[in-house]
Parts: C-alpha cells; structure tokens; sequence
C-alpha cells in the first residue's frame, strides 16, 4: 500500500472496469494497460514535430493502415485466383455480420438473444473484422449512443468526417474523456469475457490463419488466402464498418429526428451490410431491425431473422409500430414549421386595429380600397388590377360587406385565394361578427385554442382561413 505522505507518488490507476455509484463504468482500455489519472494525457498536448510520434496510436495505426498497404504493395506480385475471390468475399460477410449481427445488434443494444452456438460463430466473425473485442467495441458504441455528437462520444463526427471514420482509432484519445457506460451484461457473458482475455489469439487465429489454411488445403494458394482472404478482407470489412462512425452520420435524410447526426441513406446500407438506416437506428436502438420497409436494404436482419427460424436466435426486439409512425409523423411536422415559418400568412388577427364600421365605410370613400370579409377589413388596392374575375367584380365590393359575394354568392374562392387574401389585412369590424367574438374572448381569456407548432411557436395560419364560410351569407349590404 501506498504511503500516505503527500511526497509519496501511489502507482499508476489502472482503470479496466472502474465502477461508478450510477452503475456505469468507466473507459476500458485494453487488457493490461495502465494510465496515471494525474499525469496529463498527450491527447492534452499540441502535436508538434517532437512529439508527433507519441500522439499516434501505433498499435492501431499498423493495423488499419500499415498491413493493409502491405497487401496492397503485395497485389502487384501475387496472383488473385477465382476460388481464393470467391472465397476472400464469402470470408468478408461472414466478419461483417459478426461486427453487425454480433458486437452491434445483439452485444452492443441486445436487440435479440443468441443461443451459444451462435455466440461462439459471432464472437469467432467478430476477432476476424479486427475490430477490438466484443468488450471494448460495445463499451464504445455504447457511449456513442449515450453521449451522441458530444464531446464524450468516442467518434464524433462533429470532431470531423475524417475524425469520425479514421481518426480516433489512429490518434491517442483520452480514455478519461469517453462517456461512462454500463457493461455489467457483457462481464457476466462468458463468451464476451473468454474473447476479451484472449483477443489478440483469436485475431491472428480467426483473422489470417484460418483464411489462409482454408484457401491454402482447399485449393493450393497459401500466399493468396494471405493477402487476399487476410490482409485486403480486413482492410476492406474495417472501412466498410468505419463508415457506420463516419458516413452515416453525414450522407443521407432524418425521417424520425434531425436534432442529432444520424442519418439514413442506402448507400451506406450497402456497403455496410445494412447499417446505414442509422437514423432509425439512434431513435429505436433496441429494434433488431435497422431498415423497417422490405425494400431496404439490411441483410443483417435477414440473417438474424434466419437463425431464428433455425432456434439459433430468439426474443428479436421491434418497437411498436404506432411509436416509430408517431416518431416519422412528428419529424414531418417539424419540416413542415419550419418551412411554414419563412411564409407569409398575413398579420395575425390579435394584432389588428378594431375599426367600426362607419369608419370603414367613410375610410372606403375617402380612397381606400378596403372590401370586408367575414369581419375581416382588407385592403385590396394593389390586387384590382390583377383580379382573375375583371376591375370591376372587386372594385364593386369596396366599402361593403363582400363575404357572400366571396364565398359562392359570385364565385366560391379557391383556398388560394383566402392565403392570398389572408396578406391584404388591414383590421378588424368592431360589431357581432364571427371574428369580433373570437377576439373578445380572446381578451377576456376564455377557452380558445392557440396552436403551436413543434418549435412552440404560435401558428399564425391558424387565423388565415377566418374567411372561408360553408355556406353563403347573405348581408343587407352585399352588392
């Protein structure tokens, strides 16, 4: 134990499964590593042409960038082979769906449950992508969901497109910065904790020894199962996984929210087995589904919707139906707001003068082309010369009451026309028409409905159509 003199320097904290009284962990590192909670992390430093080389993460670096130019180098001098391709592609779904069927959907949000078989073959997929063990990639992912585009989410794309997809693997990051999250669930999976313990085993195991043994015994292209089947499959199932950090959250449209990244788009579907209905999924994480309509594409799903059929998987989680229409239903609202906010739809009724009707009538004569309808008093001056039905139809109505002749006593409006004449207000007839008693009990506080729109903002349209009226009204003063 360590002294307890403020001179004495306690050793290193290591931080793996740190546990915190809400019941979240803490970042966890690698197995083994250890970090000095007191000594500034190089991540706080500015990287400079001395210390450049401490801020890269040479682990990662090498495998994400290195090896995979290596394979690159190495096409030049070893020969692709049919069954070594068709083989490399096959390899290629089989790592991908452990990274999506199993660190993502049923690790990561336990949106179904696996029978061990099941678990052995996502885990076994999982060390083949080379993408850290199932521990560490959900711990993370989980924090991403947690901390969305903030400063604790391990992969922002707010840090940038190339931070998102790259960056934070090949840079040193802060392990004391990523959001806290619960793990508890995968510490008490034997088969999460056997692969975190013995990661790096599985990964030359799974991710180059046995793509090599297979193509090397199956068809006598040891150098090519390599390169090809090893090397370059890796490379190409990490970019494809790394575009869920990067281009998801970039590319595409957010039919359930935009106050997040998350978007949905089909390429990214396709080039990420189906993950790139991403704005889906930040909304219904849990749903074992990433893409809800049968044309998408997700064969993630479809996989996992087999091995159920098969017993291999159970308990698949969708969320109600009702919920993600309510979800998509309120996100449209929402566009439309806002593209209602930047319209004109006059001035709102509270806001006009209250004019009698003497000076209505004595305004009209004095040259004001003021016609009222419905109670509403607008002025139609600038519109006479361009009125559908002639000069005179309208210019007849000035000074008078025109509802009638408005609303099917000449013509029956088109909803157009009441927009458009919802900017001509003016004012309000002081009197017992409809739109004065609505105004008065709005003033006396009375139980009238104010609509809001989903920014909270009062919808002034809800007063635009004040001058629509089922059925005619004849008036003693319509011409």
């Amino acid at each position: 134990m360590a002294s307890s003199s403020s001179a004495a320097i306690p050793a290193p904290v290591q931080v793996q499964s740190e546990a915190f009284p809400d019941g979240t962990t803490d970042h966890i590192p690698l197995r083994g590593r250890k970090y000095d909670i007191r000594k500034p992390h190089i991540s706080d430093q500015p990287i400079t042409l001395k210390n450049w080389h401490q801020h890269v993460h040479w682990l990662n670096t090498t495998l994400i960038l290195i090896v995979p130019a290596i394979g690159l180098v190495s096409m030049y001098w070893v020969p692709l082979y049919t069954k070594t391709a068709l083989f490399s592609i096959a390899y290629y779904f089989f790592a991908g769906l452990g990274i999506t069927a199993g660190y993502h959907r049923l690790w990561a949000h336990t949106s179904y449950k696996a029978t061990t078989p099941l678990k052995v073959f996502l885990a076994a997929g999982g060390a083949a992508a080379v993408e850290g063990s199932a521990r560490w990639w959900s711990r993370e992912h989980r924090a991403h969901h947690r901390y969305t585009d903030t400063e604790k989410d391990p992969y922002s794309v707010r840090k940038g497109l190339l931070y998102s997809h790259i960056g934070w693997m090949v840079i040193k990051q802060n392990p004391r910065r990523v959001g806290r999250t619960d793990i508890s669930d995968l510490n008490e999976d034997p088969i999460v904790v056997w692969q975190h313990k013995n990661y790096l085993k599985c990964v030359i195991t799974m991710a180059l020894i046995v793509p090599t043994l297979i193509c090397g015994f199956g068809w006598g292209d040891f150098l090519g199962g390599f390169v090809y089947a090893g090397i370059l499959r890796i490379f190409f199932v990490q970019q494809a996984t790394f575009c869920v950090n990067s281009l998801a959250h970039w590319l595409g449209d957010q039919p359930f929210d935009d106050r997040n990244s998350p978007r949905d788009h089909v390429i990214t579907a396709l080039v990420t087995l189906g993950e790139g209905y991403h704005n889906f999924h930040h909304e219904f994480p849990s749903d074992f589904r990433n893409a809800i309509e049968w044309w998408q594409y997700d064969p993630t799903k479809w996989a996992i919707w087999v091995w159920k059929q098969l017993g291999f998987a159970y308990n698949l989680k969708t969320f109600p139906q009702n919920e993600i229409e309510k979800g998509r239903l309120q996100q449209l609202q929402k566009k439309l707001d806002q593209k209602r906010s930047v319209l004109d739809w006059g001035i709102p009724l509270e806001n006009l003068p209250v004019v009698s009707w003497d000076d209505f009538v004595a305004e009209s004569k004095n040259g004001k082309p003021w016609i009222a309808i419905a109670g509403v008093i607008h002025d139609v001056g600038e519109f006479i010369a361009n009125h559908p039905g002639g000069k005179a139809l309208i210019t007849s109505g000035i000074g008078k009451d025109a509802t009638a002749i408005f609303n099917g006593g000449v013509y029956n409006h088109s909803n157009a026309a009441h927009n458009l004449l919802s900017t001509m207000r003016v004012g309000v007839l002081r009197g017992g028409c409809e739109v004065e008693i609505w105004k008065r009990a709005q003033s006396e506080n009375k139980d009238v409905a104010t609509i809001r729109d989903s920014s909270g903002q009062r919808i002034v349209r809800a007063g635009t159509q004040v001058t629509r009226i089922d059925q005619p009204v004849a008036t003693a003063d319509a011409a």
